[in-house]
């Protein structure tokens, strides 16, 4: 097996066996593929210059490398990447990468590389590091364990790239991942690639969710505490973010406006469809820690005449094409009225086992338990507790439906702060 920390800074000889430089540099190519080998090698020279050589020139040997072509014909090294390489000296060793597999970030300690030069994977051991502090001869050639070896395939490599013109004052230097965001990464559950972001700085999460698409990267922010998820917004372009806020849920967007400065959180707003952008600006109107703060307008309303076969099409229709879910239908008196007085609840289970010519009137529970607008948050979450609700809904001091309250809203409440995502 091959060693990154043992290849870098072995010397690289001629056919005349005299010394040309040494490796400074193994360039792979940015995929997932299985047993891929470097595209070339860099070898550096006596007064600093840098050579790129196809791993076909160089021939292996255990104390230096052999080039099988003159210096006349080493091509310099290019100052710069192209978006389809990663530099494993500098992108990879010593850095923090995912380990999608095991869904955290891990810190690479080794490259290793079997004799053919396939990239095998990444060692984050103890035994990786000590490996390169003590002399090779006394090391050995122990191989890493098969259980701190995570493979090429299963991570993910945050690469570092300068800033764009307009971020050039920033005090973070952003970066991109290295390879597709349609890659593996993409593919976790959004708490999980929130759990990732956590160990990045805000920047470098910025450019995480910017390589996602657009729906995981909003889901992801909901799942981000609310002071990250601000300096995250800070870092990412303005018609990114506003995309990314219209998607989120507006109760969850406007919870992470409130945080920003007034200026910035009106021009995210006025960059939002107008739509989305009302829902949220009224959102903000209630203080954070009372239940109008905390409800969604996502609800379902619908005139306590319709029979429960039509209230069941309309719940289809809203995950179908908004992704609302929903545990219960509210009746009103005429659904398409902006403020409806609130008549009755049913819940989505009591529609499942009712005959779907019933009426909802006739299976709706009058007795509804609602709260404020100015009910406090705490108060909130105590009331769904005590009559077991997965939500509640939220009404004006005249009696008109404003909102609703989920369960993970008011649990959220009742988490100690550094459990909370927002």
């Amino acid at each position: 097996m091959l060693y990154l920390s043992q290849l870098l800074g072995m010397p690289v000889e001629d056919q005349q066996q005299k010394r040309v430089g040494k490796l400074a540099d193994v360039i792979v190519p940015a995929t997932q593929d299985a047993l891929i080998q470097p595209l070339a090698l860099v070898i550096e020279g006596e007064e600093g210059q840098r050579w790129r050589v196809p791993l076909t020139d160089i021939e292996y040997r255990p104390q230096s490398l052999l080039l099988r072509v003159s210096r006349e014909q080493l091509a310099p090294q290019p100052e710069t990447l192209s978006d389809l390489e990663i530099s494993l000296a500098h992108d990879v060793l010593d850095k923090q990468v995912i380990d999608v597999e095991r869904r955290k970030v891990i810190r690479v300690n080794e490259v290793c590389f079997d004799d053919n030069w396939h990239l095998l994977g990444v060692d984050n051991s103890n035994l990786g590091l000590v490996r390169r502090l003590v002399p090779q001869w006394l090391f050995g050639s122990r191989p890493p364990s098969v259980s701190t070896l995570v493979s090429w395939q299963d991570i993910e490599l945050p690469r570092r790239v300068e800033p764009p013109l307009e971020e050039a004052a920033a005090p973070e230097q952003s970066f991109r991942l290295s390879r597709s965001p349609s890659g593996q990464l993409a593919e976790l559950h959004p708490a999980d690639i929130a759990e990732i972001i956590q160990h990045f700085t805000p920047g470098e999460g910025a450019r995480i969710i910017e390589s996602l698409d657009t729906e995981t990267a909003a889901d992801t922010m909901e799942e981000i505490d609310t002071v990250r998820q601000r300096r995250i917004l800070e870092n990412l372009q303005v018609e990114r973010a506003a995309d990314i806020l219209e998607t989120m849920e507006p109760d969850e967007a406007a919870d992470l406006l409130a945080q920003l400065p007034e200026e910035r959180a009106e021009e995210l707003l006025r960059m939002m469809e107008p739509e989305e952008s009302e829902e949220v600006q009224e959102l903000l109107e209630y203080a954070p820690n009372t239940a109008g703060g905390l409800m969604t307008p996502d609800y379902i309303a619908l005139n306590q005449t319709r029979t429960v076969a039509e209230a069941l099409e309309v719940v289809r229709t809203s995950i179908r094409e908004h992704d609302v879910r929903i545990a219960y239908i509210y009746c009103v008196e005429d659904e398409n009225q902006e403020e409806c007085h609130l008549l009755g609840v049913v819940s989505l289970w009591d529609l499942l086992v009712a005959e779907p010519t019933q009426l909802l009137q006739d299976v709706m529970e009058t007795d509804v338990i609602s709260v404020r607008t100015d009910t406090d948050s705490r108060e909130v979450a105590a009331i769904m507790a005590k009559y077991n609700l997965l939500a509640v809904p939220v009404v004006s001091e005249e009696e008109t439906l404003q909102g609703v309250v989920t369960v993970d809203d008011a649990l959220d409440v009742l988490l100690p702060p550094e459990k909370r995502r927002r």
